[in-house]
C-alpha cells in the first residue's frame, strides 16, 4: 500500500524510495538492537550472570565479548535449514524468528510500560529526567493496544508464539541457575 502509494505520487520511484525508507529502517534498528544487546551481555556479566568475559570492554571501551557472542549466537540461528512439507521446499529459521520473539518482547515492552505506573505510585517524589508524553492516557492506551496484539497472537499465531514463549520462559532456571550463590536464598554470606 505505501509503495503504490508512493508510486502515485513519484511515478517510476516509489518502489526505490520505499526500499531506500526500509533499508534506513532496518539497519537503526539493527543498529539499537546490536549495541543494546552487547550492553545486555555485559551488565549481566558485571552482577555474574552471565560468561565473565562479557562483562570487560576493550581498550575502545567496547564490550568486544558481547558482540562476539551476540554474533556467534546471530549466525546459530540463522544457519538451520528448515523444511516445509506443504511447499516442498527449504527455508531458514530466520523466517520465524521475529514470530517467535514478537510475543515475548511485547510481554516485556508491557511490563516496562506498567513500570511507569507501579513507579509513579511507590516513589512518587523520584527525581524524573524525562517524562511520559500523555500520562496516564498515552501509556496506558499503549498497553491496551499491545496487550490486544498479543491476544491476537497468542490465538491465531499459535505456532510460533506458544514456542516462542516457552524459549523465554526456559530463561528462569538459567537465571537461577547461574545467579552467584552468595545472592541466593539461603547462602551464607
Amino acid at each position: 500500500m505505501a509503495t503504490a502509494t508512493l508510486n502515485a505520487i513519484f511515478p517510476g520511484l516509489g518502489g526505490t524510495i520505499m526500499a531506500i525508507g526500509i533499508m534506513i529502517s532496518t539497519f537503526g534498528c539493527a543498529n539499537g538492537l546490536i549495541l543494546a544487546g552487547a550492553r545486555a551481555s555485559y551488565a549481566m556479566a558485571r552482577d555474574g550472570l552471565f560468561f565473565r568475559a562479557s562483562g570487560r570492554l576493550n581498550d575502545a571501551k567496547v564490550p568486544a565479548w558481547g558482540l562476539t557472542l551476540q554474533g556467534l549466537w546471530a549466525v546459530f540461528l540463522v544457519l538451520p535449514r528448515t523444511y516445509n512439507t506443504t511447499t516442498r521446499a527449504y527455508g531458514n529459521l530466520y523466517n520465524d524468528l521475529l514470530a517467535y520473539v514478537i510475543s515475548a518482547a511485547l510481554i516485556f515492552y508491557i511490563l516496562t510500560i506498567a513500570g511507569l505506573f507501579r513507579l509513579r505510585r511507590t516513589r512518587p517524589d523520584a527525581d524524573r529526567p524525562y517524562r511520559a508524553i500523555g500520562y496516564p492516557i498515552v501509556p496506558a492506551l499503549y498497553i491496551a493496544g499491545a496487550a490486544a496484539i498479543l491476544i491476537v497472537l497468542f490465538v491465531y499465531q499459535s505456532a510460533t508464539t506458544w514456542p516462542g514463549l516457552a524459549i523465554v520462559l526456559l530463561g528462569v532456571p538459567v537465571y537461577f541457575l547461574w545467579k552467584p550463590k552468595e545472592s541466593r536464598p539461603g547462602a551464607r554470606g
